[in-house]
């Protein structure tokens, strides 16, 4: 009886010692477990508050390269002076002196026949602006322009009153018609390239096809250092 007594007491023991490890060894899994997706979302906050971007505003004028490729710095510097030299030509001149009127200019198109991707319409746009402002010539809508403006006269015919209503056929023809495109040398060694742009713009006389101003930008030229990759 003793040593079923006894036997029976080792083997209560026994399971309850079992139960106390199993017990702690569930909680200190659920504790490892907390730990570790703790860490996770941490690592995971951090990363995000890291790969916020840092902004900071700076004058229009201020040059900054980046890539080294086609920026807002060379559109300013090639408009000015691809700008400068239209206004100041002779010929454009003696337009007005001989017709007694401005010259009306159309803008056509702006090339780019670089290696990269250059918006070219800023370019048009920038030089559109300048010559227009400095009264020496007129605008009249481009090709692009002109679809929307005719479509709205078409609608006025049915729509608008007669008295307000814009008349068909009745557009201003152009006399000039600026074009320009934008070309690019490239020269690679190793790491290092050099990146010449060469920018042109065009006057010719629709009438005649005859070119009253040509117009060249080789200002433009940069050294790009690539860093060695990293082992």
């Amino acid at each position: 009886m003793r040593y079923a007594a006894g036997l029976a007491v080792h083997l209560v023991s026994g399971t309850v010692s079992g139960y106390t490890k199993i017990r702690y060894g569930g909680l200190y899994m659920k504790k490892m477990v907390f730990l570790v997706v703790s860490a996770f979302a941490a690592v995971l906050y951090l990363a995000a508050c890291s790969s916020t971007p840092e902004v900071t505003r700076v004058d229009s004028d201020t040059q900054i390269d980046l890539s080294g490729y086609w920026n807002d710095t060379d559109v300013r510097i090639v408009c000015e002076s691809l700008i400068r030299e239209s206004l100041a030509s002779p010929r454009v001149a003696r337009f007005e002196r001989e017709n007694g009127r401005l010259p009306v200019i159309i803008v056509g198109s702006f090339r780019n026949q670089s290696d990269e991707h250059i918006d070219t319409s800023i370019l048009q746009k920038r030089m559109e602006t300048a010559i227009l402002n400095s009264g020496k010539a007129e605008f009249v809508a481009s090709s692009n322009e002109r679809g929307e403006l005719r479509d709205e006269r078409t609608e006025q015919q049915s729509w608008s009153s007669e008295e307000t209503a814009k008349a068909l056929a009745n557009e201003t023809g152009a006399d000039f018609m600026l074009i320009g495109s934008v070309k690019t040398i490239v020269d690679r060694a190793g790491k290092t390239a050099t990146r010449t742009y060469f920018v042109y713009a065009e006057l010719i006389d629709i009438e005649s096809n005859r070119k009253l101003w040509i117009g060249e930008n080789s200002e433009i030229k940069k050294v790009i250092k690539r860093p060695p990759a990293r082992m």
